[in-house]
């Protein structure tokens, strides 16, 4: 195996402290640039409005308010839009699997007439840019091809486009591709149909990769800005980031940070309790040989 440096190099006294100098200081230098962000933003929301505001910054606080996180959830009424975001969010998450799943499975193993074909338009979606396909998005919320149905301010407006999300779908194909086509032709053999091999033998295989797929999407959810801003203009049913940013021009700077970092702890505490199925899924290999 080639690398960068030779082994004998690195076997040598001067050559493993060379190598542990590096590797720590670039791992404290990453470390760095993303905890200094956090702690800014953390103790953006601990200290008083004239102090945030003040320049040149104070990287202390000087009177710690961490009182200001319980004033942000009740002044601001963030239970309230939440409450909007879980429910976003989790339309669009079950409506995505329930899309996603079954159609990677199809192309996968079931192999139709023209799959191959019906993967690459799919696949040419993801090379157009998002913005180019705002518009005709919302033509087809505001008038529902067929069923003639508007829409707009109804959670469907969020939860129909995000499940038709070609990366998902391929990335559940690439990883059934790898389920050995022996297992599913036992269980056709003892009279399983097609939806009783997916559900019974395809998906407990696949959980890592599931779990993959569902950070991917709740993260993505949680972050969009745009298009909940567009389709549900009601304030009333807005997420939390399209509140937080309506909300901006009249409220203190400081209750507001601390409402932005109130509305970042779920993405971080699923990433926490599920992180071990993240790196299961990106590191997942071949079943066969």
């Amino acid at each position: 195996m080639r690398t960068l440096v030779r082994p004998a190099v690195l076997r040598t006294t001067r050559g493993r402290l060379v190598y542990w100098s590096l590797l720590v200081v670039v791992l404290l230098l990453f470390t760095i640039a993303f905890i200094i962000p956090l702690y800014w933003m953390v103790t953006g929301g601990m200290k008083s409005s004239p102090e945030v505001a003040r320049n040149p910054p104070t990287y202390i606080p000087e009177e710690w308010h961490p009182g200001n996180y319980s004033d942000a959830w009740d002044q601001l009424e963030l239970a309230r839009y939440f409450g909007n975001t879980v429910l976003l969010i989790g339309g669009a998450w079950l409506l995505g699997l329930a899309v996603q799943l079954p159609a990677a499975y199809a192309l996968s193993k079931l192999r139709p007439r023209f799959g191959n074909v019906i993967l690459g338009l799919m696949l040419i979606t993801l090379m157009v840019p998002a913005t180019a396909l705002l518009i005709p998005t919302y033509l087809t919320v505001t008038d529902v091809p067929i069923f003639g149905t508007n829409l707009i301010n109804s959670p469907a407006a969020v939860w129909l486009p995000a499940a038709a999300n070609a990366f998902n779908i391929y990335v559940l194909k690439n990883f059934f591709d790898q389920i050995p086509d022996e297992l599913l032709d036992a269980a056709r053999i003892d009279g399983a149909g097609a939806f009783t091999t997916m559900w019974r033998i395809t998906l407990p295989l696949s959980r890592p990769i599931i779990a993959v797929v569902s950070i991917l999407s709740v993260t993505a959810l949680w972050r969009d800005f745009l298009w909940p801003l567009v389709v549900l203009p009601d304030p009333a049913k807005q997420p939390i980031t399209v509140y937080l940013q309506r909300i901006a021009d009249s409220t203190s700077l400081n209750m507001l940070i601390a409402g932005m970092v109130l509305a970042s702890i779920p993405l971080v505490v699923i990433f926490l309790i599920f992180q071990r199925h993240i790196l299961a899924g990106l590191t997942a290999g071949s079943l066969k040989g």
